[in-house]
């Protein structure tokens, strides 16, 4: 039993008394000011000090330029974008200008003629050109009638009830064509659906 209490003993003699930290060894770290305090501790000269503000002037009158140049760069492009739009309507415009040309002529044609046959030809014609010049630009029609209705390239002006199943949720007819150009929807089809 003695050997018990000692050894219990022992080991609060070796624990920290209460309130008192163990003792921790202090790392002392200097910062560069400390050091420059100290003496013995090395000052820069006159001349380190000139060389060093000129080269933070160096370092700051590039950052300027830089800085600069990248505005301009900016504002470049910018307005070669511009020019690019604007060329790119310039030259649509060209190619519809033909267009233009011969509804003017039909348009004259249909004034000193009466004959309703030569008039429907010349809108044929002008009408093929038309879509031949949509066609050349990439525009598409999009295929309504008879496939599923698709919010993607539909839109519904109204519902229609029918009585064949295999119509139901399809499009049963079109009131205005949709368009795609490239990969975009630029109109969508307004479309009749059968519910």
């Amino acid at each position: 039993m003695k050997k018990k209490h000692n050894e219990h003993k022992n080991e609060e003699e070796q624990r920290p008394a209460a309130g008192q930290e163990a003792p921790q060894e202090e790392v002392k770290e200097e910062t560069a000011e400390q050091q420059a305090e100290e003496p013995g501790a090395e000052q820069p000269s006159a001349q380190e000090l000139k060389d060093l503000q000129d080269k933070l002037a160096e370092a700051n009158d590039r950052y300027l330029r830089l800085a600069a140049e990248f505005d301009n760069y900016r504002r470049r492009s910018a307005k070669e974008r511009m020019d690019l739009i604007s060329l790119a309507n310039e030259n649509l415009v060209k190619d519809m200008l033909p267009i233009v040309d011969d509804f003017e002529r039909a348009i004259a044609a249909m004034k000193d003629s009466d004959d309703a046959a030569s008039a429907k030809e010349g809108v044929e014609l002008i009408y093929n050109k038309v879509t031949a010049f949509l066609k050349k630009n990439g525009v598409k029609e999009i295929e309504a009638v008879g496939k599923d209705f698709d919010t993607d390239f539909h839109e519904a002006v109204a519902q229609f009830p029918v009585q064949e199943e295999d119509k139901k949720n399809k499009v049963i007819d079109v009131t205005q064509k949709g368009y795609t150009m490239g990969e975009k929807v630029i109109r969508y089809a307004k479309v009749v659906t059968g519910v």
